[in-house]
């Protein structure tokens, strides 16, 4: 019954933003920063970087809310939007990182003594750290994870099973 009663909230929140209400656009952010900061946080580990993606995606939820024609799907899109964002600065960083000598040290002691599920997800390719984020601990259904990385729900379930596959393979090599 919570579930449904916030939902509703954020589908009121939402048509009041997209109606120029300030306040409920304020309530609508403290209602998502820290999720929306830690689904970005879950995909790049970097929590700086975090930030600077989560501030972005509210400058596009801002820009775009009055485009979204469904209240009710406003958790998958703005969840897509950090997703897109997120995989942009991986992209980016990806090719322009230069690493230093006390950053691979730092890796390989980390490496050597990080062994939870966090160190094997980070293995995963973007695409399936996402599905697998959205579904465990952002706890977005087939279809919202279909909205919200605007791909069908068969590529979902695929990318779902492949990446639950894989995760489960790295776990084996790592304590076997």
């Amino acid at each position: 019954m919570k579930d449904e009663r916030c939902d509703i909230e954020n589908q009121i929140l939402v048509m009041d933003a997209q109606d120029g209400d300030a306040g409920a656009m304020e309530k609508l952010v403290s209602r998502w920063q820290r999720r929306l900061w830690q689904h970005a946080f879950r995909l790049t580990d970097d929590a700086q970087a975090a930030w600077d993606i989560t501030q972005q995606s509210w400058l596009g939820i801002i820009k775009g809310l009055r485009k979204l024609h469904d209240p009710a799907n406003f958790k998958a899109w703005a969840y897509g939007i950090t997703t897109n964002k997120s995989i942009d600065w991986i992209k980016k960083t990806k090719a322009v990182k230069h690493i230093s000598l006390e950053e691979v040290q730092e890796q390989q002691h980390k490496a050597k003594y990080d062994t939870g599920v966090k160190e094997l997800l980070e293995k995963l390719d973007i695409r399936k750290r996402a599905v697998l984020s959205l579904y465990y601990f952002e706890q977005l259904d087939i279809l919202e994870i279909s909205t919200a990385l605007n791909i069908p729900k068969g590529t979902v379930k695929s990318r779902l099973h492949n990446a639950r596959k894989e995760l489960k393979e790295l776990w084996q090599k790592h304590y076997e």
